[in-house]
């Protein structure tokens, strides 16, 4: 299967602004290099701190919007950590050497096959470099959701679309979460492997154990549920009871597609579930600003913190009736979900 995301490095383009380019960017955390030719933002500079990563996706998630109300009230991901659990990610490209005025952008690395600081994807795996893009990339002017983020990249996985059980390495992966989310302030983890298959109920593994210690931090997982249009199950981990199920739903047009079923937490507009449990990922880090920032009690909600945002994600999402499975789901709304917690906000 090909690659979901372009992995080729952003060209630069001329320097004829550079300058003045520069120093906005420095003023509302953006990497400073100048945006490549052709990548015009989708709107004005005055509307946006730069072009979106994928314009219509971000759009239909209201992503957008959101940058636009809350900006100079949020910070988009400043702060946290997002732990990518994947095949492996290249870590000497531009998007994930870039610095931001505060610091890397990747804050650490670790390999659960091999046990070393290097999460280099080896053949056949290729799909970790580039499913960050989606949440957290801040390069060349083009921005992810929560693009002032940092990451943790994790190679847990041989290949992404999984062959073979790797619950092992999977869970060996998520205990290097745990045992550091305190050290870089891991607050979200995009865990994006999935067997492709079609599970109604959860699949126990070594890895159930570990999911429930995160949920139990306040940390949110995600996964995808699969890109097969199968509509009588989702894909593993994606099933599992202490993972949130990420579909997707076709961009701008709020109708459901890929794989989907009852054990589906949430859809959220992409071409493919990837790029949804990314999206998710970096609305997740996003609406855990808000809430402490507005100072909201989102106890009233969940029983965690991430049930809490699954909830309020689900409470202000837009309904999506599905007449291929029967069933109702909730698109993601980031701007609604937003509005919520900082509708009683101090000024």
């Amino acid at each position: 299967m090909p690659p979901l995301h372009n992995r080729t490095a952003l060209p630069r383009s001329s320097a004829g602004t550079a300058t003045l380019l520069i120093a906005f960017c420095l003023t509302v955390g953006i990497e400073s290099h100048v945006p490549a030719e052709g990548d015009q933002p989708a709107a004005a500079a005055e509307e946006f701190p730069g072009k979106p990563y994928k314009p219509d996706q971000f759009a239909a998630m209201r992503v957008t919007d959101t940058w636009q109300k809350y900006a100079g009230k949020l910070t988009w991901g400043r702060g946290q950590c997002l732990a990518i659990l994947d095949d492996g990610c290249r870590m000497d490209v531009p998007q994930w050497t870039a610095r931001l005025p505060w610091g890397p952008k990747v804050v650490a690395g670790f390999d659960s096959i091999d046990l070393d600081d290097d999460p280099t994807p080896v053949p056949p795996g290729y799909h970790g470099t580039s499913v960050g893009y989606p949440s957290s990339l801040n390069h060349n002017g083009v921005l992810g959701v929560a693009f002032n983020n940092q990451v943790a990249q994790v190679r847990c996985v041989s290949v992404v679309h999984l062959r073979k059980d790797e619950s092992a390495t999977m869970a060996a992966g998520v205990e290097w979460v745990i045992d550091h989310h305190k050290k870089f302030n891991i607050t979200a983890v995009n865990l994006s492997p999935l067997d492709d298959q079609q599970h109604q109920q959860p699949v126990p593994t070594v890895v159930d154990e570990k999911l429930k210690q995160l949920r139990e931090l306040g940390i949110w997982v995600g996964a995808p549920c699969g890109n097969h249009h199968y509509t009588e199950g989702i894909s593993w981990p994606a099933c599992q009871p202490h993972c949130f199920a990420i579909g997707g739903t076709v961009p701008g047009q709020h109708t459901a597609h890929l794989d989907r079923y009852s054990n589906t937490d949430l859809l959220v507009a992409a071409t493919a579930t990837s790029s949804s449990n990314a999206h998710a990922a970096g609305c997740a880090m996003i609406l855990r600003e808000a809430i402490e920032k507005a100072g909201y009690d989102w106890k009233q909600h969940g029983k965690t913190l991430p049930d809490a945002m699954l909830a309020i994600f689900q409470q202000t999402g837009r309904k999506i009736e599905d007449p291929k499975t029967g069933l109702t789901f909730r698109e993601l709304d980031l701007l609604a979900a937003v509005d919520l917690v900082m509708a009683d906000a101090k000024p």
